[in-house]
């Protein structure tokens, strides 16, 4: 019973740590402002269709890890990142019957919220980032975001099929 739980989980947290390390793979300079958001939106994806197993307990420990990982304000990631999985899960019932263009917009929205609260952060802290390195993510987030919703629905339905 606990092997079959780990083994169904077990593609949801190497799709994580895919992700952590997609964001933390080395960019040339003028690609970096535009490096979509991976972690955040595999969290939108797995909270929205796993809320009672990945929600904000988990978004907040995939926050500090990427707190750490790329050396920021400890704590700043993982509270923009709890936030909007918690909208997630709030409305994951509605957003999950949205069709993809209508889906692709409100990701627009939630990844916008997220780099919001990131500026909040830095600019209550004092640390100043061209507008670019705020709204570049959010754009090419987007853009990726069918593809990868593609992509992990493919994978929840070979781990469900499996089982």
């Amino acid at each position: 019973m606990a092997s079959e739980r780990a083994a169904r989980r077990m593609p949801v947290i190497l799709c994580i740590v895919a992700a952590l390390m997609l964001t933390m793979a080395p960019l040339p300079d003028w690609a970096d402002s535009f490096r979509p958001n991976w972690v955040v939106i595999t969290m939108i994806y797995w909270a929205m269709l796993l809320p009672r197993t990945y929600s904000v307990g988990t978004a907040w420990v995939v926050g500090l890890v990427l707190d750490v990982a790329q050396g920021t304000l400890f704590g700043q990631h993982a509270l923009a990142l709890a936030l909007v999985v918690y909208i997630t899960v709030k409305f994951h019932l509605q957003i999950r019957v949205f069709p993809i263009s209508q889906m692709t917009a409100t990701i627009f929205a939630m990844l916008a919220l997220y780099q919001f609260v990131l500026f909040w952060i830095n600019g209550v802290a004092g640390i100043n980032s061209p507008a670019v390195a705020y709204w570049g993510p959010v754009l090419t987030s987007t853009v990726f975001w069918p593809f990868v919703s593609a992509i992990f629905g493919n994978i929840r339905y070979r781990v469900h099929s499996r089982s």
